[in-house]
């Protein structure tokens, strides 16, 4: 499988966080779950890591999605075309992520656009950050999200304020899948 210039360089990022807190590879693993080997292929670029697993390390490494992924890219211009954002793919999962806002340090809330393929399930077991405030917007489709005991089902058009507590999922449970966008604001 061929992995992306953006992948490699997830995988770097990833490996370098790690170094950084001078951790070994089964240190992290006991930290997260996951294990030695997957998180050596994962730093290695052989494999690439779901969505469940990026979150179970981002929570490791008190980061949110966003800015891990924002780490990835080279701060550049404040306008970005589309070809220009970075999309993230979790292969597994058929859940799809474009980065919107440009890659910058000095700002709190970053625009994330997102698909789930018809049947696409993702849970997270906690948040990467407690709290973090999300605001998502339906664009097209159905999503089932769920945080904790509550439930919402959100149509196109539909928004939904949050700040993210404990476990949450996100479920594409019909044929037209689901298109949302998502804006996370991080602490100051």
């Amino acid at each position: 499988m061929q992995f992306s210039l953006a992948e490699h360089r997830l995988a770097q990022r990833l490996a370098q966080l790690r170094l950084e807190r001078n951790w070994s590879l089964e240190a992290l693993a006991e930290l997260t779950g996951i294990s030695r080997a997957s998180l050596s292929r994962i730093e290695r670029a052989e494999t690439s890591p779901t969505a469940s697993l990026l979150n179970r390390l981002c929570i490791a490494y008190g980061l949110t999605l966003s800015r891990l992924l924002s780490c990835v890219d080279e701060e550049g211009p404040v306008h970005l075309r589309p070809a220009a954002q970075n999309v993230w793919c979790d292969r597994e999962s058929g859940f799809e992520r474009r980065s919107v806002s440009p890659p910058a340090t000095g700002f709190l809330g970053e625009l994330v656009e997102a698909r789930l393929k018809a049947g696409a399930l993702i849970n997270y077991d906690a948040p990467p950050v407690a709290g973090i405030e999300q605001h998502l917007w339906i664009l097209s489709g159905v999503l089932l999200f769920s945080m904790n005991d509550r439930q919402w089902r959100l149509e196109a058009g539909d928004s939904l304020r949050f700040h993210l507590f404990g476990r949450s999922s996100f479920h594409a449970p019909e044929a037209e899948g689901a298109h949302y966008a998502l804006v996370v604001c991080r602490a100051q």
